[in-house]
C-alpha cells in the first residue's frame, strides 16, 4: 500500500458514523451483519446507513452480499490490516533502539483465517 492508496481509506473512516459502522462490522467477524441489524444496533437511519455504506464499499473498506431478501455486509479485513501494515511498517524506524522501544509497535501480521463468527452487534461495543 501507498501513501495515495492510504490516503481514501482513511479519509473514509474520518466521519464518526462510517468509523461506528466500520467498527461495529470488524466485531461481527467474517460471518458479516445485515444492513437492518446494523442500523437497529446503531441507531443509524435506513438511508444514513445506506450511504455511508457506499463510501465504505468505495473505499474498499466494506463488501456487501446478496443473502435471499437480506443484504449482508463484512468488513474487509484485508484491506483494514494492509492498511495497519501501512501505517505501522516504519515504526520507530528513525530511532536506536532502547528502553523506550516498547512504546514502538511492531508490523500488524496478516492472520490465516479467524474463528470469531458473531453476526450482531456485540453488548460490549463501545463507540
Amino acid at each position: 500500500m501507498q501513501t495515495n492508496d492510504a490516503a481514501p481509506i482513511l479519509a473514509s473512516l474520518a466521519q464518526p458514523t462510517r468509523l461506528d459502522i466500520f467498527r461495529a462490522l470488524v466485531v461481527a467477524g467474517p460471518a458479516g451483519m445485515p444492513a437492518g441489524a446494523l442500523a437497529d444496533g446503531l441507531g443509524v437511519a435506513p438511508t444514513a446507513l445506506s450511504f455511508h455504506l457506499k463510501e465504505l464499499r468505495f473505499a474498499q473498506l466494506v463488501d456487501s452480499e446478496q443473502q435471499g431478501r437480506f443484504v449482508i455486509y463484512r468488513a474487509r479485513f484485508d484491506t483494514m490490516n494492509a492498511l495497519l501494515s501501512f501505517l505501522t511498517e516504519n515504526c520507530c524506524a528513525g530511532t536506536a533502539r532502547s528502553a523506550d522501544a516498547d512504546t514502538c509497535c511492531p508490523p500488524v501480521k496478516k492472520k490465516q483465517g479467524s474463528s470469531s463468527s458473531k453476526s450482531t452487534i456485540s453488548k460490549g461495543y463501545k463507540s
